[in-house]
């Protein structure tokens, strides 16, 4: 059936530099999911992403036509009574990071990942950023084709790590930050804790972004590393990591669910130029107003920035 995301939806009221934005779409589960179909279009068309999330009465039509017009199914999509999730957070400087400003979990305080049974053997399923017990839920609940994912952050890493790790040894492709892997591991040399990780959790790919520096991917063994995409005129990071997370499930969905080393490396590079449209606008405002030209122009630049051609890289 292609990709299943459990993730969050939520409002997000964000201030940057370059301004502010309130009670504006946003969420894992929302990100990942626009630039999953995003690309599963053009990729694989007789495929499709789905969302697993709730949201409270409030949640507005227009958003949820936002959803539904992009061509996700939301089957999972419960709607129950009470708030919607909310986040307030600033970004400052470099905007490498944001200050949660205030955090209102809402209907997403109790949220139990139910898995529709139509949708229960996906291609690849993503758990987006959630409690690793949640994960695990969505995990006992489906039997993917291909691969599973799995997002993380420091916050569970500092109150449910031993929850995290096994979660983390279940699935198949695992993407955390920089400063995530240091914490996990208590070694600062990057390459050499991606190394330890790869090894406890038996993960067979394991993502490491690292900002406006890029990725760095260990892949049975043998490493990955690309640089982000130069964008000059950073308005919002806020959810690049899920958008460059749901472009790699819509690759790998269109190849079978198939890890392959040649096709992680094209679809990160995918995932990159996706991250930096995503950036370009306030909320999901930036990843909306992709399109196909855009992309593929955006792709040619940055292939012939990475390895001199405008042709992927298939080795």
């Amino acid at each position: 059936m292609g990709v299943l995301i459990v993730g969050s939806l939520a409002y997000d009221s964000i201030e940057t530099p370059v301004g502010t934005v309130k009670n504006a779409l946003g969420g894992s589960a929302t990100y990942g999911g626009l630039a999953c179909q995003f690309h599963l279009r053009r990729l694989a068309p007789e495929q499709g992403a789905s969302i697993v999330g709730v949201v409270g009465e409030d949640f507005a039509t227009k958003d949820r036509e936002v959803l539904s017009s992009a061509g996700l199914d939301l089957t999972g999509l419960e709607t129950v009574a009470g708030q919607t999730f909310r986040w307030e957070g600033a970004y400052t400087g470099s905007m490498g990071e944001a200050e949660t400003k205030a955090t209102h979990l809402n209907v997403f305080e109790h949220f139990q990942p139910r898995v529709p049974s139509l949708l229960a053997s996906p291609t690849v399923l993503f758990c987006a950023n959630l409690h690793p017990l949640l994960q695990h839920q969505v995990m006992d609940q489906t039997k993917p084709l291909g691969v599973t994912m799995l997002d993380s952050m420091n916050l569970w890493i500092n109150i449910a790590r031993d929850e995290l790790q096994t979660a983390m040894e279940r699935a198949d492709l695992v993407i955390i930050n920089d400063g995530e892997a240091r914490m996990l591991t208590g070694d600062d040399h990057l390459p050499r804790a991606m190394q330890t990780l790869a090894k406890t959790t038996s993960t067979s790919a394991l993502i490491v972004k690292r900002g406006e520096h890029g990725v760095l991917a260990l892949h049975d063994g043998q490493w990955i590393a690309l640089p982000a995409f130069p964008v000059p005129s950073i308005v919002d990071p806020t959810g690049c990591g899920d958008s460059f997370a749901g472009t790699l499930a819509a690759h790998l969905a269109s190849n079978g669910g198939h890890l392959e080393h040649g096709l992680l490396r094209s679809a990160l590079e995918s995932a990159n130029v996706t991250a930096s449209f995503t950036l370009q606008g306030f909320g999901t405002a930036g990843l909306l107003d992709i399109t196909t030209d855009a992309y593929d122009d955006r792709m040619q630049s940055y292939r012939l920035m990475v390895s001199g051609t405008g042709e992927p890289h298939n080795s």
